[in-house]
């Protein structure tokens, strides 16, 4: 398969709808030599800040001389985002060698009545990927949960992360943070060394300190309390952590925490100083409270749940941000209205638009909701020519929030 052929491979597998559970993922990859085992992992769970914290480690890993893969997910314009091996995304003929592989014993599989899932697929591709390039290490972030997510098959990672942790997939997950932290902490193993927040919530930091001395483990819980700003702007922040100065480009307060926590984690991967401070440096997260223009100031933001909606929120308010034009799609299966609620009573005018997933809800629903916190709401179906909208109509002083679904993200920027 050529590159295009494989990425419609990978979206044409069934997605939802198979019991939880490790032992298709682990079948395939037995079949596929366990590339996972042959290399040193780095593992990260949470509801928020997991992307963020992946990209600082793999960041600090590279600078400190190690070829680092890296595992994400979701996409914003390119599928390749989701692999990259030293802060760049994988090359598309090795993506479509090792999906061709994976391909393979997926059809053997088959045969046996067994059906594997798009991100079991994605996750067996990546660690082939790493193997087969040299990889010393890979940063893998979860996908959803911990305990029975595919990623979960890694044996003894180096250093294993758990970042903020509220309410997000309580259908699956359970609709408590207790619930909830118990999947998340599913991937701490056996004398697992661990690195969470004092920031948790209390209950969701009882579980993760009762799940570490079960397993017999080593705790760090950071303080990003500890962390004093030198200087902060929209277009990042200097702070001091442990009498050593870091620069973050990264905005907003969360992204602190999340730098606390890979410097610690760093700690226990032996990185350098030097390096640290790089990896924190050269870091830069597409769609997360990302600057793309600044005439009129442009923000995109993907992030569907409360802990998402609370950091946008606390963003706007910290930077005074004015005449906000937000435009916004969601998924049906998220709390659209706890998210709006936080964020549209601080905009001038909302447009609502349909990503282009069947999950998505209607841009004309998601519109009764905004117009109960903003009275100036349009419903545009299609992402893309919402954003033509919203950009022809801004003004120079205006700010444009273009917030919300992933899935958004890739129908407006994507190619």
């Amino acid at each position: 398969m050529n590159y295009t052929q494989s990425v419609e491979y990978i979206h044409s597998l069934l997605a939802f709808g198979i019991k939880p559970g490790l032992e298709r993922i682990e079948m395939l990859l037995e079949r596929l030599g366990n590339p996972q085992n042959k290399i040193k992992t780095v593992h990260i769970a949470g509801t928020n800040g997991k992307g963020s914290t992946s990209t600082m480690i793999a960041n600090m890993l590279t600078a400190d001389g190690h070829k680092t893969g890296l595992f994400t997910s979701p996409y914003v314009i390119d599928f390749c985002e989701r692999i990259k091996i030293n802060g760049e995304n994988i090359q598309k003929d090795v993506l479509a060698r090792c999906v061709t592989a994976v391909r393979e014993k997926i059809e053997e599989l088959n045969k046996k009545e067994v059906v594997i899932t798009e991100f079991e697929a994605i996750t067996a591709a990546a660690f082939l990927c790493f193997y087969e390039s040299g990889c010393d290490y890979a940063v893998i972030e979860v996908g959803l949960g911990g305990r029975f997510d595919a990623t979960n098959v890694l044996k003894s990672p180096e250093a294993v992360l758990i970042t903020s942790i509220s309410l997000d997939h309580t259908a699956i997950l359970g609709d408590t943070i207790t619930k909830i932290a118990f999947e998340k902490c599913g991937i701490i193993k056996n004398g697992s060394k661990v690195v969470t927040s004092a920031n948790q919530k209390a209950e969701a930091l009882s579980v993760i300190e009762n799940t570490v001395r079960e397993k017999d483990g080593e705790l760090k819980v950071t303080n990003p309390q500890k962390a004093e700003i030198v200087s902060d702007s929209i277009f990042g922040t200097e702070f001091m952590y442990n009498n050593e100065k870091y620069k973050i480009r990264l905005t907003g307060n969360h992204q602190l925490e999340n730098a606390v926590n890979a410097i610690e984690a760093a700690r226990i991967l032996n990185i350098s100083g030097f390096a640290i401070k790089k990896g924190i440096e050269n870091t830069r997260m597409l769609a997360r409270m990302e600057i793309i223009g600044e005439k009129p100031l442009t923000i995109r933001d993907g992030g569907h749940n409360e802990g998402c909606a609370e950091a946008l929120r606390a963003f706007i308010l910290k930077y005074k941000l004015k005449n906000i034009r937000m435009l916004v799609g969601l998924m049906a299966d998220k709390d659209t209205e706890g998210y709006i609620s936080r964020i549209a009573p601080l905009c001038k005018s909302v447009v609502t638009v349909t990503p282009s997933n069947p999950r998505a809800v209607n841009c004309s629903e998601l519109s009764k909701i905004a117009k109960k916190y903003c009275k100036d709401t349009k419903a545009i179906d299609s992402p893309r020519k919402g954003y033509e909208y919203i950009m022809s109509s801004a003004q120079q002083d205006d700010t444009v929030l273009v917030c919300g679904s992933f899935y958004m993200m890739s129908d407006i920027f994507g190619e």
